[in-house]
């Protein structure tokens, strides 16, 4: 099972205590008079729900979310369910967000390889001082 953030929690607890049905072993979601939720159904009301609160494709943009912290495809792949790599390539976009936080890691990693991790000029900065000065 995956973790949630614990920020989401005050919302889900609304939600409970607003639409779900009382007890423990009430339902969480409920069919549009009040029943049972029917599978056949549940696509249509689902859509119609996700388009009038101006959320399309909520699991699209969670898995999304979740790919661009930086989450191995092994990670979402668990996190989704899913059994397959293909299934779980289809959340790595490429973000510009994500792009920039990949290029500030290379730099620093660049930075370090250059000053050897000791803040020290490398070799080649050396030859690039001397060459500069003749």
């Amino acid at each position: 099972m995956a973790s949630i953030p614990s920020e989401i929690i005050p919302e889900l607890r609304v939600r409970l205590d607003v639409f779900a049905e009382p007890g423990e072993h009430g339902r969480v979601f409920t069919g549009p008079n009040g029943g049972p939720l029917k599978h056949s159904g549940f696509r249509r009301t689902w859509n119609r729900t996700r388009s009038t609160v101006g959320l399309p494709g909520l699991r699209h943009i969670g898995n999304t979310l979740a790919a661009s912290t930086g989450a191995s495809l092994k990670e979402l792949m668990s996190r989704m369910g899913h059994s397959s790599t293909r299934a779980a390539l289809i959340y790595q976009h490429a973000g510009q967000d994500r792009d920039k936080a990949i290029a500030r890691a290379l730099g620093q990693a660049f930075r370090k390889a250059r000053d050897n991790g000791h803040g020290k000029p490398s070799g080649t900065q050396r030859a690039r001082k001397i060459i500069k000065f003749r």
